[in-house]
């Protein structure tokens, strides 16, 4: 998928069909065992209550005019038992519905997270986290509801007409055919109005996506707002977003009501037709009797309900087949990154690695990395720099293999290609800091851990002493068990960094990998870091990513990438006599800083 923003509406990628709604009927049927006594309750509810009309014409026309207390009294309990069973079997439908709509959402949200955590990185570099928020909450609640009442409602209410049929036929065949002849009228509105409405939901969907995924993205850089006051700027650009909403949420909500306002205006025909034909029902003059006109205005109200209803259920079916089809669009996203069917687990890795004419690139056609070979040692500690963009994080993402190859190999060991190797395995024996120090919500403790679940305390506070976490950790509140916000909130960008170098670290990788680990950490802290960073590496392969070229002149060996390539390699000694790339780089830096070369 092209890469998308919060003003782009996004394209269906897969449109609608009979096996979207195929693949839906498999959270249905995890849910019969509540859903079929349900229907049952409500169908046996709904034929007690139509005796109701029956029972007003055998009063009206009979227990009254013949001063029948004793009928009028049996009459009376009967009503009121026929009422009593219809409310109390529709209520205990209601619960095992609102049981089933939840089971749905559960299942629903948890086939999608689960996808959603195997997909590629290329993914969520494409979408922003709003628009992949709202598919998981939004629309799976609103389906939920589709698939759990409303495809009861639809049934049910499709019996409740057939059986109203049968009790007004039974009752009057004449008034009975007056009262069915507006249903084919009804039908051919709701096919002319199907098409519009479907197309104004998905619009509507749009909108409210876009609208998400902008108010995601403000709230996450809120600080970035404030300090260049651009709080103005945005409420100008949330309500463009939100008047969107508005205007494709009107126009949709006009076009279903199309289908309500049909509905109603053919009720109120047919009943017109009925009273005629009933002024005149036997067709010579003779006026029908009073309990008989009752009776079947009462089935006509009752008929014209379920078709109201059926066409309100339409109309949520057509909202919401458009979430639908995102939810499942979704759901089909290919795992790029995934296990072979050959795949095989990883045994235990010394740490040898080696690129065999490595291709890469991001976008077709524009390749970051070409021809590249590479051969890395176990144990050995590798240092990556170059310019800005020329591929030092995508050589480390590959070795992780967050991204598939377009052309070559990378081996572990000279044997064990990353692309035949189970994901679990291969990662599970590497230890990677990520720029960007992602900190979860909870203790600090449970941050560490991360890294291994099975790790005790002992260990987590030994990877934190040599990361030189542990003297900020004790100055806390109560220490490893402290609670942190939402994003680290509280801590200070160093002492993220501090927290994420530990979990990498307590993970006791046999291949790390750092990528700017030490960006956001003051020269003071760096200096104790860089013995911790040592002690670890040792007898480790690592790969190290740095923008301050100060702390990797220890490493064994030195890679300049640039230009797709590497350019140069050697430790900084023999860089420096080369006095090629590296050399100016390093040179330039270290005039910036005021150190001697």
């Amino acid at each position: 998928m092209a890469r998308n923003k919060f003003d782009v509406d996004e394209k269906l990628e897969s449109p609608f069909n009979i096996a979207h709604l195929k693949r839906a009927f498999v959270y249905i049927k995890r849910q019969r065992n509540k859903m079929i006594p349900a229907l049952v309750l409500s169908a046996t509810g709904s034929v007690a209550g139509l005796f109701g009309p029956k029972i007003m014409q055998w009063t009206i026309d009979n227990a009254i005019p013949e001063k029948n207390l004793r009928l009028l009294l049996w009459l009376f309990i009967a009503y009121i038992g026929v009422t009593l069973l219809n409310v109390a079997f529709n209520t205990v439908r209601s619960r095992l519905m609102s049981l089933s709509a939840q089971n749905i959402i559960h299942d629903i949200r948890g086939d999608l997270f689960a996808h959603l955590q195997r997909l590629p990185f290329s993914y969520y570099d494409s979408r922003p986290a709003g628009k992949i928020l709202v598919r998981i909450i939004n629309y799976v609640n609103s389906v939920s509801d589709m698939l759990s009442n409303s495809l009861v409602n639809m049934i049910l209410e499709i019996l409740n007409v057939l059986f109203i049929i049968g009790f007004m036929f039974a009752t009057s065949p004449k008034m009975a055919l007056v009262t069915v002849a507006g249903l084919p009228v009804f039908i051919l509105v709701i096919f002319l109005i199907k098409p519009r409405q479907r197309r104004s939901w998905q619009e509507a969907s749009n909108k409210n996506s876009n609208y998400n995924a902008y108010l995601a993205e403000s709230i996450d850089g809120v600080k970035v707002t404030q300090l260049f006051a651009r709080q103005e700027v945005n409420i100008g650009i949330v309500k463009r977003l939100s008047e969107a909403c508005r205007r494709t949420w009107l126009k949709a909500i006009y076009i279903s009501n199309c289908v309500w306002f049909s509905s109603e205006m053919l009720t109120q025909i047919v009943l017109t037709a009925l009273y005629v034909v009933a002024v005149y029902f036997m067709g010579g003059g003779k006026i029908a009797e009073i309990g008989l006109v009752v009776a079947m205005g009462n089935y006509l109200s009752r008929f014209w309900q379920p078709i109201t209803n059926l066409a309100n259920i339409y109309n949520n079916f057509v909202n919401n087949i458009a979430y639908l089809e995102r939810i499942f669009e979704t759901m089909d996203e290919p795992v790029d990154i995934a296990d072979a069917p050959d795949a095989a687990a990883l045994p235990a890795l010394r740490g040898g690695v080696s690129f065999q004419d490595v291709t890469f690139s991001y976008e077709p056609g524009i390749n970051i990395l070409e021809h590249l070979n590479l051969e890395v040692t176990p144990g050995e500690n590798i240092a990556l720099v170059g310019p800005t963009g020329a591929g030092k994080t995508t050589v480390v993402n590959l070795i992780s293999r967050f991204y598939n190859l377009n052309d070559g190999a990378i081996l572990l060991d000279g044997e064990y290609d990353i692309g035949k190797a189970t994901l679990h395995s291969l990662r599970s024996q590497m230890g990677i800091m990520l720029q960007d120090s992602f900190v979860f919500a909870g203790t600090i403790r449970d941050n560490i851990r991360y890294g291994r679940l099975d790790a005790t305390d002992e260990e987590i506070e030994e990877a934190a002493k040599a990361v030189r976490a542990h003297d900020f950790i004790m100055q806390t509140e109560k220490g490893y068990d402290t609670e942190v916000g939402e994003r680290g909130s509280g801590l200070s960008g160093g002492q993220r960094q501090l927290l994420t170098f530990a979990r990498t670290l307590v993970s006791n990788p046999k291949i790390l990998i750092l990528d700017e680990a030490t960006s956001s950490i003051d020269t003071k802290t760096e200096r104790l870091l860089q013995e911790g960073i040592r002690n670890l590496t040792a007898g480790r392969t690592s790969f190290i990513i740095a923008h301050r070229l100060s702390t990797i002149k220890n490493c064994d060996r030195i890679l300049y990438i640039g230009n797709k390539q590497i350019l140069e390699s050697g430790s900084h000694e023999e860089l420096m006599e080369k006095r090629g790339y590296y050399y100016q780089l390093y040179t330039a830096q270290a005039r910036d800083q005021g150190m001697a070369v």
